[in-house]
């Protein structure tokens, strides 16, 4: 039995060290989300303590895993190593420190091992080795009640509570790792989620099992409508609930980075700002700033963990409205989607919804919950979207991007001739003759048009003004020094009544608390002989 006077690491998957986490926190730059233990501790005596926490590659989930595990587990003393940090100040810090069985499992490590056995011993099966590596290790701990003919997790699981009253905690790294990494053997991923209906499921487990944290890029796998492991509580980049601060950096949290590392807070922020959930406000991607930090540079280095190569094939699946979504969202809209019918995996797509839904777990694409709209976040992000387009069919999209720039410029400078000639281009070349002559084309091509905008403003969209909704308002961020631009568009109508109507609705009173210069911009479409007019007028409130 388990002597809780000798808390030495006890093995690789029962009782681990806290080693991991203690290189975590000697690293030159922590952040101290200690405090996701109060959540997790929560849910110990509670029903259903089963947390499933999904997030894309390079966003904190192993340190966060191995910091529960040093916490919780009972191979090893980490009263010292969390002194000081935020939990260590909760009243509850001592109730769960280091009292538990704690069986941690990296999935993605010890599937590279089981196919290293499996090239010296063909009658390797994966599912298979992971459980007699747990069983090998709870077999010494508890050789009364694990036999050598055992080779069922959960059965062994059982019957050590059974004799011995003993529970369990059970975390799992890269839980999803089979269905990423050997998406297509549907035999195996049916084994491997038996053996977590066994480990999660069922009366048996309710008995042994004291908590369970699971992470990984995915959620849970879904067979139809219904997760195969349902009685699980999942926080994901489409709702992170409660798990919303530790999915990533705070804006609080970066602001004290650079002010630590005398770096310019508005340039992180152009660079790596964009994921938002409303309990937790602005996220930040860790690996990313931590980088810059490192580095002194900014840069693409988030998009090296999932090369361009596997978005350039989930952006050229051939379902109707996804090529055009991903021109709105490179010219900054957000697109409403539905992100229910996915079924959580890289290989079961049946629109242009689950795809993009996809690109929302993976990182790629931000989500907002309130208004049910994703977007391209940053400009890290938005890099890799022109990498992956720029050589796949998508040319006439990169001319109007490369040509954008200029677009800007002649905006700011009032130059209308010029405006009209450019958007006319980009309408021309961008949009395919079924939708040509259609509203909505045009206002995705002005957009698009617009695509170098996003890196200073903030598209809005139908903004709700005065006696009715500017078409579209682009906002200037918080690091730029550029005028507000306020469009509006007209079909076979003139520019200067698109300018009337900014001014007659009162369009621009939503913009009461900007304090800067505003340009007035009517831009108007003749269907007849497809040319394009502009209007710019300068704006004082």
């Amino acid at each position: 039995m388990i002597n809780n006077e000798e808390r030495a690491g006890m093995g690789i998957y029962l009782n681990p060290g806290n080693e991991q986490f203690t290189a975590s926190i000697n690293s030159e730059l922590y952040v101290d989300k200690t405090e996701l233990i109060k959540y997790t501790s929560s849910r110990i005596g509670k029903d259903r303590p089963l947390i499933c926490s999904s997030r894309p590659r390079r966003f904190g989930k192993t340190m966060a895993v191995t910091m529960l595990s040093a916490y919780y587990s009972k191979g090893c003393h980490s009263e010292r190593l969390f002194a000081g940090l935020k939990i260590s100040r909760n009243e509850f810090f001592k109730v769960h420190l280091n009292k538990y069985n704690v069986i941690f499992l990296d999935i993605q490590w010890m599937y590279g091992n089981a196919l290293e056995e499996m090239k010296r011993n063909s009658s390797v099966k994966v599912v298979s080795y992971i459980q007699e590596q747990v069983i090998s290790e709870l077999r010494k701990e508890y050789p009364e009640c694990v036999l050598d003919t055992d080779i069922s997790l959960p059965s062994v699981l059982a019957k050590i509570n059974a004799e011995t009253k003993e529970q369990f905690i059970i975390m799992i790294d890269e839980w999803d790792c089979l269905f990423r990494e050997d998406k297509n053997n549907e035999k195996l991923q049916k084994e491997y989620i038996n053996l977590l209906r066994g480990l999660f499921k069922g009366t048996p487990s309710g008995a042994f099992l004291k908590l369970a944290y699971i992470t990984g890029i995915l959620p849970i796998k879904k067979y139809g409508t219904q997760s195969a492991l349902n009685n699980f509580r999942e926080h994901t980049m489409v709702s992170p609930r409660q798990m919303a601060e530790y999915v990533g950096f705070t804006e609080t949290e970066v602001k004290a980075i650079c002010k630590e590392h005398d770096i310019p807070f508005t340039e992180m922020q152009r660079w790596y700002d964009g994921y938002y959930f409303e309990k937790a406000g602005h996220i930040y991607s860790p690996n990313s700033v931590i980088e810059a930090v490192d580095s002194g540079e900014f840069g693409n280095y988030w998009s090296g963990t999932e090369t361009y190569e596997s978005l350039m094939a989930y952006i050229a699946m051939d379902f109707d409205g996804l090529r055009q979504m991903i021109v709105d969202m490179l010219g900054g809209q957000g697109c409403s989607i539905d992100v229910e019918s996915f079924q959580n995996d890289i290989t079961s797509f049946n629109s242009a919804d689950d795809v993009i839904t996809l690109l929302i777990h993976l990182g790629y694409m931000a989500y907002d919950g309130k208004t049910k709209k994703v977007f391209i976040p940053n400009d890290e992000v938005r890099s890799v979207f022109l990498r992956a387009i720029r050589n796949d069919g998508w040319e006439e999209v990169m001319k109007a991007v490369s040509a954008s720039e200029a677009l800007l410029k002649a905006t700011l400078a009032m130059d209308e001739k010029t405006v009209a000639q450019m958007i006319q281009e980009v309408h021309m070349h961008s949009s395919s003759s079924l939708i040509y002559n259609n509203e909505i084309s045009l206002s995705s091509v002005i957009a698009l048009a617009y695509y170098s905008a996003c890196r200073d403003y903030t598209l809005i969209r139908e903004l709700p003004a005065g006696k009715g909704f500017a078409d579209m308002v682009f906002l200037p961020k918080r690091t730029s020094l550029n005028p507000a631009l306020v469009l509006e568009l007209k079909w076979d109508k003139t520019a200067e009544g698109a300018i009337s109507q900014i001014k007659s609705k009162g369009y621009v009173s939503a913009l009461k608390e900007y304090k800067g210069n505003i340009l007035l911009v009517g831009i108007n479409y003749e269907k007849k002989n497809k040319k394009h007019e502009c209007k710019i007028e300068r704006f004082k409130m």
